[in-house]
């Protein structure tokens, strides 16, 4: 099965990320329903070491915080953009946070990621599209902001790759903390 961690986006940020997706032709739009944050890639992982992996994350506990998508940027190889993405504010608890996520994984047996984390939201791949109309649209939404984010928890997803765009599923939801018993029985009590 192949495996990452990230951060559920809620729909208002989806929906201004989705808003600004134009001006580019001939890339690859992200659809709205795979708009992640990704903490940590995994990649293929056979069933034993997931079990490892499910209770190792659930070890991850941390307070409830926030973070603000603003910006964009792109990502490049030596010849040319490869990914459009939108931007992250510089937030020491997101770090925090995927730092716990790469030791809980690494107690799996899993090498430690090479590639320093870059916290965004992948908004497009690029293939051959015009840098000059690339360019234009990173002067355009230079000062975009989506609003914030809060974080109470991130979720094991599977990707399954095929014609078109990905299909992730979240196959575990991770929780920072459990409502409280007074919450269960409200809620219950409204069910």
């Amino acid at each position: 099965m192949r495996l990452f961690v990230a951060l559920r986006l809620p729909e208002h940020v989806i929906q201004a990320l989705e808003r600004i997706q134009q001006g580019v032709p001939a890339v690859r739009w992200v659809p709205g329903r795979n708009m992640h944050l990704t903490l940590r890639f995994i990649g293929e992982t056979d069933s034993a070491t997931l079990e490892d992996l499910v209770d190792s994350l659930a070890d991850i506990v941390m307070p409830t915080f926030e973070f603000t998508v603003a910006g964009v940027g792109h990502f490049k190889t030596r010849r040319a953009p490869t990914t459009l993405w939108a931007g992250i504010h510089p937030s020491p608890k997101l770090k925090h946070l995927q730092n716990k996520m790469e030791r809980a994984i690494q107690l799996c047996g899993f090498a430690p990621e090479r590639r320093k984390f870059t916290a965004h939201i992948t908004l497009a791949r690029l293939g051959d599209a015009d840098p000059l109309r690339i360019r234009n649209f990173l002067q355009r939404y230079s000062l975009f902001e989506a609003g914030a984010v809060l974080v109470d928890g991130f979720s094991l997803y599977s990707s399954h790759l095929g014609k078109g765009n990905p299909i992730y599923r979240a196959e575990v939801d991770y929780y920072f903390e459990e409502p409280s018993p007074a919450f269960s029985a409200m809620v219950n009590r409204k069910a």
